[in-house]
């Protein structure tokens, strides 16, 4: 009995025919001289006359023929196709995580959408920002942000001081630099806050995600084991088309 793994493996091999055999009688078609053919004879005026050979051209190509290997070619592909389309209408698959049904007889089709929104979902989460390690957070429960342990700091204000370098004399005057000295006039106390995620959370995230994409991947490949029904629809619709 054939499954439905096996159709999905051959479809891309006979697409792939059947256009290179349309094309190739497509081909044919366009060219006017291989459907044409002509016979002739010749027969002089009189018996003196010169004598020349019949010529002929024989018709290479036949707009029946190439229906018939079109009709052939394609037959294979309706086939298949549908062979795979009325299986994909059956198969059917529960996607478990550590023995739990998260969603149950889930068709193929939607099994491949799952694929597709788990890896954008994957790309998602594993940009998610994250608190920053150098400090130590805490979850505040009245905002329920994220926020560090108050840090104390000094604030300081630059006051001008004098430095004599030399003392006055009779003759000279006193010889004073201004520097300036960092006085402390006050407290700063810092408390920072974040909404980012801690790297354990996102972490778990991740791997949630990757359980659930493995989850269906294996949903699909049993839902792909599924035994299909040989479709013969090819006949039917040339039968009709070119009978």
């Amino acid at each position: 009995m054939t499954k439905l793994n096996q159709i999905i493996a051959v479809e891309k091999g006979v697409k792939s025919k059947s256009l290179q055999d349309i094309n190739a009688a497509h081909g044919k078609v366009q060219k006017p001289a291989l459907l044409a053919g002509i016979s002739r004879t010749y027969q002089p005026k009189d018996e003196e006359g010169e004598q020349l050979p019949p010529e002929s051209t024989r018709v290479q190509v036949q707009a029946e023929d190439v229906l018939r290997e079109v009709s052939a070619s394609l037959t294979r592909l309706f086939d298949v196709t549908a062979t795979k389309d009325w299986a994909n209408c059956l198969a059917r698959a529960d996607v478990t995580v550590d023995g739990r049904t998260l969603v149950a007889d889930v068709p193929v089709s939607y099994l491949l959408f799952l694929e597709k929104q788990l890896a954008e979902l994957h790309g998602f989460v594993k940009k998610l920002p994250t608190l920053d390690a150098a400090e130590s957070w805490s979850l505040d429960p009245s905002t329920d942000w994220w926020k560090t342990d108050p840090v104390r700091t000094i604030r300081t204000k630059k006051v001008p001081r004098n430095h004599v370098k030399a003392e006055a004399t009779e003759k000279h005057p006193a010889q004073v630099e201004v520097y300036y000295e960092d006085v402390p006039i006050g407290y700063w106390t810092t408390v920072k806050f974040s909404g980012a995620l801690p790297a354990r959370r996102v972490n778990e995230l991740l791997e949630r995600v990757e359980k659930l994409q493995q989850a269906v991947k294996f949903a699909r490949e049993e839902a792909n084991g599924t035994e299909v029904t040989d479709q013969r629809v090819g006949d039917a619709v040339f039968g009709y088309l070119f009978g």
